[in-house]
């Protein structure tokens, strides 16, 4: 290799350092630095803190992000060697130090000195300077989430062109070399919750939209210094993905999967089209119904079932709602009919009328709300029985309560009353209703509107002086 070759090779080895530098160098904040990494494994890694730089970086929230690396942001990187990389890790818990009982012993013994005092345990002349800056060490355990580390640029020809990967996992681990540990924040934070894999060909559209801020806990204080780190998502990496949301009450779960909707919805009018069809169940009407709460946030809209107005190629037909009930600010919704006579609909009508009832106190009320519809094993005939005779009473009750009863449903009333009691009905002097009662559970054809009458002269006779041995 002649001089010249030689002089060229070193001048892009030179470049590529220096890319490389810059771009690990984004993740390594110097100001950021909290401590070491004394002990590490392919799953996890115990950092040692001093209280100071805990202090120094805004403190250190259970599940915040730290990175541990060897690389010195100052100096060139190689970017072929194994140092050349950056661990992400996610604090857990505190991790006990060899000397944890000791300095207990001695925080317990200064705090014994302090009791009754106005001064603090921790204060001068209680622990001595020495001592104070020993035990203002602690431990924390971290899981290990992954690896960022540099590769040529498949789509870029250049020699000093670099990407930035990520692999979910350690490759390999030396126990007797240390990492220093830093807390990333602002643009490094950005980089490490946005990461997006440079050879990703899955995705028909890369647009991305802000769905919040990171928030490492409920004490978020801005001088942590992540209050102000935006959260990007692709649309389109949710449509192929099991994908669930979690959160505390009031941190903006039903906010975000409308966002997560609208920005579905709008994938429509990219240069790509992409029609994705989205079906909302929505119970509680969160999502169909006008919510005044967040009207005015940004440019969501109240309902998801207005997402076409926020975009200006929006149509009204885009959005479809459906409802077991209408809504007054919900004109167009189509009403969803459920037949409550059909057998398999029982119950799940019934829970609608119970619901309706549920204010409703009064004892009769209340029972028959706590009436279910739950088939027995069909080989036990008596429970069979009752079965049978309780979807009757209940259907009976349905259509005189002005339900439009199928034609295709009619009552059967063959062996499912007592003899005895039938006998007893149709001999009794006290009503002729009891005697019309009995005559109509016997009869072979009978209408609806015969058997509701024919139940409720039913409960008045077993009310008064029937009863059955």
């Amino acid at each position: 290799m002649g001089e010249l070759e030689k002089e060229l090779l070193k001048d892009r080895e030179h470049s590529t350092a220096e890319v490389a530098k810059e771009t690990l160098s984004q993740l390594i904040q110097k100001s950021q630095q909290v401590g070491d990494v004394y002990s590490i494994s392919y799953e996890s890694a115990l950092v040692l803190i001093h209280d100071h730089y805990r202090k120094k970086v805004g403190g250190i929230p259970s599940l915040s992000f730290l990175i541990a690396t060897r690389i010195d942001p100052k100096e060139s990187v190689d970017y072929t060697t194994e140092d050349a990389s950056i661990l992400l890790l996610r604090v857990m818990d505190a991790a006990p130090l060899p000397n944890s009982f000791e300095a207990n012993r001695v925080r317990v013994e200064s705090a014994q000195r302090a009791s009754g005092e106005d001064t603090h345990w921790d204060s001068e002349g209680l622990m001595d300077p020495h001592t104070h800056n020993l035990l203002s060490f602690a431990g924390v355990k971290c899981r290990v989430i992954g690896t960022f580390f540099l590769d040529k640029d498949p789509n870029n020809n250049s020699e000093d062109s670099l990407v930035l990967r990520f692999g979910s996992d350690l490759s390999n681990y030396y126990p007797n070399r240390g990492l220093k540990v830093y807390k990333p924040n602002d643009r490094a934070l950005s980089l490490i919750v946005n990461y997006r894999d440079p050879e990703r060909k899955d995705l028909k559209i890369d647009k991305s939209v802000v769905i919040g801020n990171i928030r490492y806990a409920s004490t978020n204080r801005s001088f942590q210094g992540v209050s102000n780190v935006e959260v990007n998502l692709l649309p389109a990496d949710l449509l192929g993905q099991k994908t669930a949301l979690f959160g505390m009450t009031r941190t903006g779960k039903s906010n975000t999967t409308k966002i997560i909707l609208q920005s579905a919805f709008n994938l429509r009018f990219e240069r790509t089209s992409l029609r994705i069809g989205q079906i909302v169940f929505d119970p509680n009407g969160e999502y169909a119904n006008e919510n005044i709460q967040d009207a005015n946030q940004n440019k969501n809209p109240s309902a998801i079932k207005n997402v076409w107005k926020s975009h200006p190629k929006g149509n009204v037909d885009d959005v479809v709602t459906y409802g077991i009930l209408p809504h007054p600010n919900d004109p167009a919704r189509k009403l969803m009919l459920l037949n409550f006579f059909e057998e398999s609909n029982l119950q799940i009508g019934k829970e609608i009328i119970d619901g309706s009832l549920a204010l409703d106190g009064s004892k009769y009320i209340q029972n028959f709300r706590q009436i279910k519809f739950d088939k027995p094993d069909s080989s036990d005939k008596s429970a069979m029985t009752r079965y049978d005779r309780r979807i009757l009473a209940y259907r009976a009750l349905l259509a005189k309560a002005g339900f439009q009863v199928p034609t295709q449903i009619a009552p059967r009333t063959n062996s499912l009353f007592n003899s005895k009691l039938l006998d007893s009905m149709g001999s009794s002097e006290e009503s002729p209703n009891y005697l019309a009662a009995a005559a109509i559970f016997k009869k072979q054809t009978v209408t609806w509107q015969e058997l509701a009458n024919a139940f409720e002269y039913l409960r008045e006779f077993m009310n008064t002086n029937w009863s059955l041995d």
